[in-house]
């Protein structure tokens, strides 16, 4: 009796793995929305407020101090180890390499280049700003504190806002932005926002970080986020652009190579000469004669002749000796004198 095996997970995983890829009928892109555009300002509106409260060294500022003289490395020594490797989700270069070898496999899967170039562009934009934001305020780093109870604002420094926590955000949110159905976008924005979180309390934890930069990069990450709906339509301009690109170039290697036409002379006609062409009439006209089909000849009649009546022909040089005794042929054979003997 044959029985039906039933697909696993596992099994369902693996064939739609094993399909060929195509480009799905219809991918969900996140639109400018009233609600986007309202989280988007009060987003903004928190990152002024976090810097406008340590440029004027509020409460802020001394829950910063507090916590850094609490030394949080010191009262948990047991997790320092993990969270060495924990901060590391936050690096820029590994999360880069890992994300982009994931959305890389999905835009092969999917014949588009939207997820790599949405990516290159939300890192773009995280470099551009953050990095303004660093070098523009100038903090310094619990560890180069130089008074206590400071801001510590323009000394030459580059933590302010943290650069780890807002990697975090945007390398592991982008994978929520582009997921394809609301499902996998909830999921997917809970565990970026956990991530994110963790990274963000590890370098405070590791004494690299105030807790005021870590609150920075949280609102600089998010802006990132909330903002790339309005680059859509450089990212597909730059889809189309490519693409085209590529396929120019296919042709371009896979067409015959083509020789440059080689010109053709026009012929020159020339005025006959008279004596030539009096030459050339008697030539053609003697080659029509010679040409032409022999006349049949008829002979004279002659009386039919019998074979015994025709002369005979010896061939000249016969090999028979002559023979004084042998007869022509047709002559009568004369008597033999009879001798005695």
């Amino acid at each position: 009796m044959r029985t039906e095996r039933t697909l696993t997970r596992l099994d369902r995983v693996f064939a739609r793995l094993d399909r060929e890829p195509e480009r799905p009928a219809h991918i969900d892109v996140p639109r400018m929305s009233r609600h986007r555009i309202v989280l988007f300002a009060s987003t903004l509106a928190f990152y002024v407020a976090i810097v406008w409260a340590v440029v004027i060294t509020s409460w802020l500022v001394r829950l910063d101090w507090q916590v850094m003289f609490f030394r949080p490395y010191q009262q948990w020594a047991e997790i320092h180890a993990f969270v060495d490797y924990y901060v590391v989700l936050g690096q820029r270069g590994p999360t880069a390499v890992m994300v982009a070898a994931w959305l890389g496999w999905r835009s092969w899967r999917q014949h588009t280049l939207r997820p790599l170039l949405a990516l290159g562009v939300s890192l773009l934009l995280l470099n551009i700003t953050v990095g303004a934001a660093k070098l523009g305020m100038g903090r310094l780093g619990p560890h180069y504190a130089t008074s206590i109870g400071s801001n510590e604002m323009w000394l030459g420094g580059d933590i302010f806002p943290s650069g780890h926590t807002a990697n975090a955000v945007v390398t592991w949110g982008i994978l929520a932005y582009l997921a394809s159905t609301p499902r996998a976008r909830r999921w997917l924005s809970a565990l970026s926002a956990v991530t994110s979180l963790g990274v963000g309390l590890a370098t405070v934890y590791l004494g690299t970080h105030w807790l005021s930069d870590v609150l920075l990069g949280w609102a600089a990450g998010l802006l990132i986020l909330l903002a790339l709906p309005w680059f859509e339509p450089l990212i597909a301009r730059s889809e189309t652009w490519i693409l085209d690109l590529r396929d120019r170039w296919r042709a371009r290697q896979t067409a015959p190579a083509q020789l440059p036409p080689v010109p053709v002379e026009v012929p020159v006609r020339l005025k006959p000469c008279p004596v030539a062409a009096e030459d050339e009439a008697a030539a053609h006209e003697a080659a029509s004669v010679a040409h032409s089909p022999r006349a049949t000849i008829h002979l004279a009649p002659v009386p039919h002749t019998t074979r015994s009546e025709r002369t005979p022909v010896t061939p000249v040089g016969s090999r028979r000796p002559p023979h004084p005794d042998r007869l022509a042929r047709g002559a009568a054979p004369t008597a033999r004198p009879l001798t005695g003997g």
